[in-house]
């Protein structure tokens, strides 16, 4: 079923920073938004996540580090526990496995706390536990920024390969072009709070026609990146 939001806007201070936007967003999507640092895209993301919500649509988010998910004083055993509870689902040890080989965290020590993981273990963590349920879409947020290019493309890998032929849509948040011209067949281009391009990659990237668009695909060295 196709997800679908109207009139998406947010203010702050009394200043709108997210103009009015509506997204329909098709089961298996592999969407990529895109635009400079403060141009909208994260406020765009937790409004989409907030009303996809309230019509009981299942959405998972990922934030830019795993520092924003996981208790440095909890053992990672507990975050895993705590999610299953809070998706309502039974403890499954089976599920959890293949989760872990999936993302390929299956040898990590579950009694020790997050700093006694890797980073890109920890956001790998973070990752299954936004797999769980099998949502309807995932959202992430800059999930690679806290990451060295190579762990970041492995994870992102990984998380290709995971939902390869399943119907969670997913939506990539990034400022970073190369990340999402290789990960996303559709892109979005925000610009001062405005959804203001929405085209498929390839379209996007040899015939941008907003400005926004235009500069970020004119800085051709992301071609070169391994993510």
């Amino acid at each position: 079923m196709t997800m679908s939001v109207s009139g998406l806007t947010a203010q702050r201070s009394g200043r709108i920073i997210l103009h009015p936007t509506s997204l329909d967003i098709d089961p298996g999507a592999r969407l990529g938004l895109v635009g400079s640092s403060g141009s909208g895209k994260s406020t765009l993301g937790h409004a989409l996540i907030d009303d996809l919500q309230s019509q009981r649509h299942t959405v998972s988010h990922v934030p830019q580090s795993p520092d924003e998910a996981l208790d440095p004083l909890r053992s990672m055993a507990f975050h895993w526990r705590e999610a299953e509870t809070a998706l309502g689902l039974p403890h499954d040890k089976d599920r959890r496995q293949q989760l872990f080989a999936a993302l390929k965290i299956e040898h990590g020590d579950l009694r020790k706390r997050p700093w006694g993981w890797s980073r890109g273990m920890q956001q790998r963590f973070v990752i299954a536990m936004a797999l769980l349920g099998k949502p309807d879409l995932i959202v992430l947020d800059e999930p690679t920024s806290a990451l060295d290019p190579v762990v970041a493309a492995d994870s992102m890998d990984l998380l290709d390969q995971f939902l390869a032929g399943g119907q969670t849509a997913m939506i990539l948040i990034t400022h970073d072009l190369g990340l999402a011209a290789k990960r996303v067949s559709h892109l979005m281009v925000m610009d001062a709070g405005q959804l203001v391009e929405h085209a498929s990659t390839t379209d996007l990237l040899e015939r941008p026609s907003s400005k926004a668009a235009k500069a970020l695909s004119a800085h051709r060295s992301w071609i070169e990146l391994p993510c």
